[in-house]
């Protein structure tokens, strides 16, 4: 039997867009990336170089498919709709400053999302993505998007699904979550190249 406690979640954030460069929430619109953004993809692709997971799953937006086929696991992936980004509703495309402009001392994560997800709905997306992965053989590779996976870390840790505000998570970045002993951390944070 696999010692559960040694496995690792790779969270694989896509690569650039225009709209990631611009502070836009990006939710469930289907922005490709960049080029700036296909070239995060394939570093990604040369730092996993030579790893093998034993589940690839992606977001179902194109910008997470194609930075998994850019980084070289596109063949091995599944798409698993848990992992597709915060549906932002009436935010969707808005930048944080200009939401303000109208709310002052407006955030994504203490706001009302009109015609979109709460929190909590997608902390329980999230939870079930955790219990996929746990039940893996192995190390297990997320291609997503930053508020969800932020979300899926406090999750991780046990912490409420707010606490993913403290988490930032660039464009193009990889982190690894795993075990200290029979504890919950974060291995690795945010690293780009």
């Amino acid at each position: 039997m696999r010692d559960e406690m040694a496995q690792e979640l790779w969270l694989i954030r896509h690569g650039e867009t225009e709209w990631s460069a611009a502070g836009r929430h990006t939710g469930r619109t289907d922005v490709p990336l960049s080029p700036r953004g296909r070239e995060d993809a394939k570093q990604q692709g040369q730092r996993l170089a030579g790893r093998t997971f034993a589940l690839v799953l992606s977001s179902p937006l194109k910008r997470a498919i194609d930075s998994c086929a850019l980084a070289g696991f596109g063949e091995a992936a599944e798409i698993d709709r848990d992992l597709a980004e915060w549906d932002y509703g009436v935010y969707e495309g808005e930048t944080t400053a200009a939401v303000r402009q109208q709310i002052p001392a407006w955030s994504i994560w203490t706001a009302e999302i009109a015609g979109g997800e709460s929190l909590d709905q997608v902390a329980a997306r999230a939870q079930r993505v955790i219990d996929r992965c746990v039940a893996a053989s192995g190390d297990v590779a997320l291609f997503a998007h930053a508020h969800l996976l932020r979300i899926l870390t406090a999750c991780w840790l046990g912490l409420p699904p707010s606490a993913g505000r403290l988490l930032a998570l660039d464009a193009g970045s990889v982190s690894v979550l795993g075990y200290e002993h029979e504890t919950r951390v974060i291995r690795r944070w945010n690293r780009t190249f």
